[in-house]
């Protein structure tokens, strides 16, 4: 008997903040990375983001870019070392919603998978704190020589997330059909297709067009806001987006 499964992106979906950026700060602290790198390459996006004039992504893709700059040469340990400490400290910074909506997939015996472009080694923590059976995120590879080399197998675009649920669906004998999907972001676009669940969580305008845009999709779809301390569920068709 095929099983039912909920699939989760991570940054924006449960965590309230993106964990990359946490990493970045504490690499920064363990002097991995020079404090000029982000007082001259990654606030400026920030900031543009943060007085909502400039794009997410943008902010996003330069932490990215300088990660992996960064994490070249650099020791796995101790790449996995501040990713643990990360999820210690900010790991329950989530949204009521989504830490909820993985309990109750817990108790009615649903697989819970994490699906995230953040790097892998917090995904693997992110899971293994709300005891996820498994999951999948971006890779930096690692040389012979027990440091990362620079080659990165991505896990933030919509098509490498279209992959992964499908290898999942084989691994743990998956309905796709009867199975859940939560993201936030146009990289989780493929993810949401695939299952008879779609749930968008604080979506972004981009991936509420895509939705708008597909019929099929939009006759089965779920959008939930959450801010403060209140949840709301909202109707696609009839959404007013200013």
């Amino acid at each position: 008997m095929k099983r039912i499964a909920a699939f989760f992106d991570i940054d924006g979906t449960i965590s309230r903040e993106g964990l990359i950026s946490e990493m970045f700060r504490k690499m920064i602290k363990y002097e991995l990375i020079d404090n000029s790198k982000w007082d001259n390459e990654v606030e400026p996006a920030f900031t543009r983001w943060d007085k909502r004039v400039g794009d997410y992504d943008i902010y996003l893709q330069k932490m990215v870019d300088i990660y992996t700059e960064t994490v070249k040469n650099t020791s796995a340990f101790h790449i996995a070392y501040i990713a643990k400490k990360v999820i210690e400290q900010k790991g329950e910074r989530v949204y009521t919603y989504s830490r909820e909506r993985i309990r109750w997939h817990k108790k009615q015996g649903h697989i819970v998978i994490a699906i995230s472009g953040s790097p892998i080694e917090l995904v693997s923590e992110v899971s293994r704190m709300y005891g996820m059976d498994d999951y999948r995120g971006t890779i930096y590879q690692v040389g012979k020589n027990g440091t990362y080399n620079g080659e990165i197998i991505p896990m933030w675009d919509s098509q490498s997330k279209r992959k992964a649920v499908l290898e999942m669906a084989e691994k743990h004998n998956i309905d796709l059909s009867l199975s859940y999907a939560y993201g936030d972001t146009n990289g989780d676009y493929s993810m949401l297709q695939l299952v008879g669940n779609p749930v968008a969580v604080n979506p972004t305008r981009e991936l509420l067009s895509h939705i708008e845009n597909d019929d099929q999709l939009k006759e089965k779809f779920t959008v939930i806001v959450e801010r403060k301390d209140v949840t709301y569920r909202l109707n696609i068709n009839t959404l007013d987006l200013v």
